[in-house]
């Protein structure tokens, strides 16, 4: 399995390498957490029934972006 280092935008984005999203047939993935890692799994349209967007900036916040500590906080109370 290829690894490549990806340093954050200042916004905390990261850029998927264009060979690895060329190899699936999406514009979207699902992210998740798992102990130190760090899950990004490509999902087919038929999948995102399976998944909800917990934030998004243009719904939940007029189009603006959200701190993480701040997003860790609003899903902890929840």
């Amino acid at each position: 399995m290829e690894t490549t280092v990806q340093k954050t935008t200042t916004k905390g984005q990261i850029t998927l390498p264009k060979h690895w999203r060329d190899q699936f047939k999406t514009n979207h993935f699902a992210m998740m957490p798992q102990d130190d890692f760090l899950i990004i799994r490509p999902l087919s349209l038929d999948d995102e029934d399976n998944y909800i967007s917990v934030f998004d900036a243009k719904r939940d916040n007029r189009g603006k972006g959200m701190p993480a500590k701040k997003l860790l906080k609003i899903l902890k109370s929840v």
